[in-house]
């Protein structure tokens, strides 16, 4: 079976990277069924992960581009959507807060030296249960209020990915002194922080994205390492993390669906499935739509990388892809269904968690009435 990513790896260190990303999403599979069950993320993952140095890549000497990023993305989420979807928002945050120096330097070369020297894991805890997405303007109920030389801190969060195994949360707040949206560096082992198990949905179960609820969190002055001010947000080319995790599941339900018709062959026929039309009808839909998908996302990420002085004019396209790629891995994991059919829906074949998992893509920012709002009103101006 012809890989997906053959065309996509440009040179030695595109293989070195996807052959860690490999061995990740290797060990993802192995414990997929357990992380499902319990909505947890898998501790003994998340070890080779570290021992594999990928928490670091963003912080390492030789950097990490966003076409690097989106191709081992996409292969761990082929090993399992879930374990890509966490380690990216991880790895993201930290690609987001070397590039735009959101923080003051001494503070991020505190953390990015931990995270280079012990690979400890940071995710931002943004959403709450009012408020929704951070992407649409809420300010949070989350509260910082100053108290001398600290700040108390009080609020939930949803929707942390990895809640039980990051080694830091950047917790966004509204602070009342300075009137503005503050973001906080908070160590897991913090008084007055802990973890409620709330996660339960659809898919994407093993992220482990509990609640993070803070209860007078005493913190320093100095743990306020970003404020959002008036500046105008920058494009964040990191975020397509997002669509390439879910390009992932749809090449790995692409891959099973076409193992699944070479090999079955029910006793009405003299051949597997693969020799009915309707099947191979199916199987070259599947193959053009990721064939498009694949050229959008990887072309704007070389874009980003090759021409950063043009990233605030791609900044459309940023969110276009989100929109293109989302939706054209569910229609790939649809048609990977119907060619298994009924067996599809049974918990001993990973179609049905493929089925289940790519659907969140569409409930991550941007989402798409934000996009097609942004595009409509971009097209009018123009």
């Amino acid at each position: 079976m012809k890989s997906m990513f053959d065309a996509l790896v440009k040179n030695e260190r595109h293989q070195e990277l996807l052959d860690k990303a490999s061995r990740i999403a290797q060990e993802a599979r192995k414990h997929i069924q357990q992380t499902d069950e319990d909505a947890n993320f898998s501790p003994e993952t998340l070890k080779v992960i570290k021992s594999e140095g990928y928490p670091s890549l963003p912080v390492e000497k030789e950097g990490l581009s966003l076409y690097e990023f989106l191709l081992i993305q996409e292969k761990i989420a082929e090993g399992d959507g879930s374990v890509a979807l966490s380690i990216g928002w991880h790895v993201g945050v930290m690609m987001e807060l070397s590039l735009d120096s959101l923080w003051e330097p001494h503070a991020f070369e505190r953390l990015a030296k931990e995270v280079r020297e012990e690979q400890k894991v940071v995710n931002r805890a943004a959403t709450e249960p009012a408020t929704g997405s951070p992407t649409r303007g809420g300010i949070p109920e989350t509260k910082a209020v100053r108290d001398g030389n600290q700040y108390v801190v009080t609020g939930r969060k949803s929707f942390t990915s990895m809640a039980d195994h990051l080694d830091y949360y950047i917790v966004s707040a509204y602070v009342e002194d300075l009137d503005q949206v503050g973001w906080f560096l908070i160590d897991r082992h913090q008084p007055g922080l802990k973890v409620e198990h709330t996660w339960d949905t659809l898919g994407m179960r093993g992220t482990g994205s509990h609640d993070l609820v803070l209860e007078n969190v005493e913190l320093n002055v100095e743990d306020l390492v970003e404020v959002k001010g008036d500046k105008k947000a920058s494009p964040k080319g990191w975020l397509l993390h997002i669509p390439a995790c879910y390009l992932g599941i749809a090449v790995a339900a692409r891959n099973d669906a076409i193992a699944f018709a070479q090999s079955f062959q029910p006793n009405s026929l003299d051949t597997t499935i693969s020799e009915v039309p309707h099947i191979q009808e199916k199987i070259g839909q599947m193959e053009w739509k990721l064939m498009q998908a694949h050229s959008y996302l990887y072309s704007v990420a070389k874009q980003w990388d090759e021409e950063p002085e043009r990233r605030d004019e791609i900044s459309a396209d940023l969110a276009a892809v989100k929109l293109a790629v989302t939706n054209t891995a569910n229609e790939v994991v649809d048609l990977a269904m119907r060619i298994a059919g009924g067996r599809g829906l049974s918990k001993q074949n990973a179609f049905e968690k493929y089925y289940r998992d790519v659907r969140a893509g569409l409930h991550n920012p941007p989402m798409d009435d934000a996009v097609i709002s942004m595009l409509a009103k971009r097209a009018m101006e123009k």
